[in-house]
């Protein structure tokens, strides 16, 4: 059997397209610990969030007790979700279809 590079693309656009329809999200959840103002510090400088949205996300944390801050594909939200946990901030990830995952992504 020969391998075509049109093979590897079809099984590229497969991957890609995978990744894109099976996204995955990065939940941060509410704490005791970490101020609401150091929350909304780490959306904007991590994550680049605009300070609005930054705020936004935080009082979703504090009211709500959790909000996702990123989506994409499960690599990613592996590192973001580590670089959270660096920060002292609880997160978590799951697939973004998954019960529960919903609510104010990135």
């Amino acid at each position: 059997m020969t391998i075509t590079s049109a093979d590897t693309a079809e099984e590229t656009a497969a991957h890609v397209s995978a990744q894109v329809a099976d996204p995955w999200v990065t939940i941060v959840w509410n704490d005791p610990v970490n101020l609401m103002s150091y929350v909304a510090y780490v959306f904007e400088s991590y994550f680049g969030h605009p300070p609005e949205r930054a705020r936004r996300l935080m009082l979703q944390v504090h009211q709500e007790g959790r909000a996702v801050v990123s989506t994409g594909p499960r690599e990613r939200m592996e590192v973001d979700v580590q670089a959270m946990h660096g920060f002292g901030l609880w997160a978590t990830m799951q697939r973004a279809d998954a019960p529960g995952a919903a609510g104010g992504g990135a």
